[in-house]
């Protein structure tokens, strides 16, 4: 089957993508989310041209046929663009065959432990601590992760004194048997990161995140090499030779791949398959409740590899008010700090027609 139609339903935030075959077949989709109406331009101008009219069912080639002839745009804004058509072709085949994706990759649906992301830094560290018994209490979270430094914050906290304060408040607020993990967002210095991580392996942290600036690898392999505690990152990359740089030489003990960023479900599965190669979990990055969570659902209950739980957001639609209603049903729900996989097709999930609606609407289409 022949990819024949691409449509892209955009707002600034979010940008839902639709894959027709020749047969009538389709699929949905997703780029990442963020300046999602510059995404969509490029999905139409650089990967259409050369995505129309290939097999639906190889997405690699068709991946690997777009990074070539648009070799002379490496970047993010592509791989982004790239990941619309992945995600919708993994959703279409699922379809034809009456699967979850989970089940095309080696998976099987069920359960996956999350954990409850806050992205806020404008919040006092007793707030935050409130807020994190309230959803133990409520939706069973037993693993928390929360913000320190400040954003790419060369050294700076968000503002003084914030990042000793909230640590030892989390901590003492949830008890010793809650997992805890925070992320410095690019923040330090190898010399102020290793301190700070000093400090959190004192407080029994189990994941320190983006400690120095993502694009540093050597600045962060010293973090890595001088602590105890687990170094992440990887989240922005969407280039195989830094991942595999990254991946070799250790600069971090476990990598995060985000599916819309990296490029879809078949550049996230190499990712993956490179890490497992020498033992290194992946606990991808997915913060928000457009479909990259979902994306990311299914891809935990395939790999081998997989990290101990899934990135959930906890900010609600105060704070991302760009995901209200994009959904006919919710495939986020919490029980005793679980989501599910379930065995419905592809994805399944429905864009909600009313927000369809709303959104611009281009095409691109194979004329034969």
């Amino acid at each position: 089957m022949k990819i024949k139609k691409i449509e892209t339903f955009t707002n600034e935030f979010i940008c839902f993508v639709r894959v027709t075959g020749d047969g009538g077949a389709q699929g949905w989709g997703q780029v990442a989310p963020y300046y999602a109406d510059i995404t969509a331009q490029v999905l139409h101008r650089q990967v259409a041209p050369y995505a129309l009219g290939m097999d639906c069912f190889d997405i690699d080639e068709i991946l690997t046929t777009v990074r070539d002839r648009e070799h002379k745009f490496p970047g993010s804004y592509l791989r982004r663009a790239m990941g619309g058509i992945d995600t919708a072709l993994w959703d279409l085949r699922g379809k034809l065959e009456g699967k979850p994706v989970c089940a095309l990759i080696g998976g099987t649906p069920g359960k996956l432990r999350a954990y409850a992301s806050s992205m806020k830094r404008d919040i006092t560290p007793r707030a935050e601590a409130e807020r994190f018994l309230r959803l133990r209490d409520e939706k069973g979270f037993d693993a928390f992760k929360f913000r320190i430094g400040a954003e790419v914050g060369r050294g700076r906290d968000e503002w003084p004194g914030r990042t000793e304060e909230i640590v030892p408040t989390i901590r003492k607020a949830l008890g010793d048997d809650a997992a805890l993990l925070v992320d410095a967002n690019s923040c330090y210095s190898p010399e102020k990161a290793i301190a700070i991580g000093r400090m959190l392996q004192d407080h029994g942290i189990s994941h320190f995140e983006e400690p120095c600036p993502y694009w540093e690898f050597e600045q962060t392999k010293q973090v890595t090499d001088a602590l105890s505690i687990d170094v992440t990152g990887g989240e922005q990359d969407c280039m195989m030779a830094n991942w595999k740089r990254m991946i070799d030489d250790r600069v971090v003990d476990i990598v995060q791949p985000d599916v819309c960023y990296l490029g879809g479900i078949a550049r996230t599965l190499q990712v993956a398959r490179m890490a497992e190669a020498v033992g290194m979990p992946v606990t991808p990055h997915s913060a928000n409740m457009s479909l990259v969570t979902l994306f990311t659902m299914h891809l935990l209950r395939a790999i081998p590899n997989g990290g101990k739980y899934l990135e959930f957001s906890i900010e609600g639609l105060d704070y991302y008010p760009w995901e209200i209603g994009l959904f006919t049903s919710d495939p986020y729900r919490v029980v005793d700090g679980q989501v599910t996989v379930t065995d419905a097709s592809g994805w399944g999930i429905d864009i909600h027609p009313d927000w369809l609606a709303r959104s611009h609407y281009q095409v691109s289409e194979r004329n034969v």
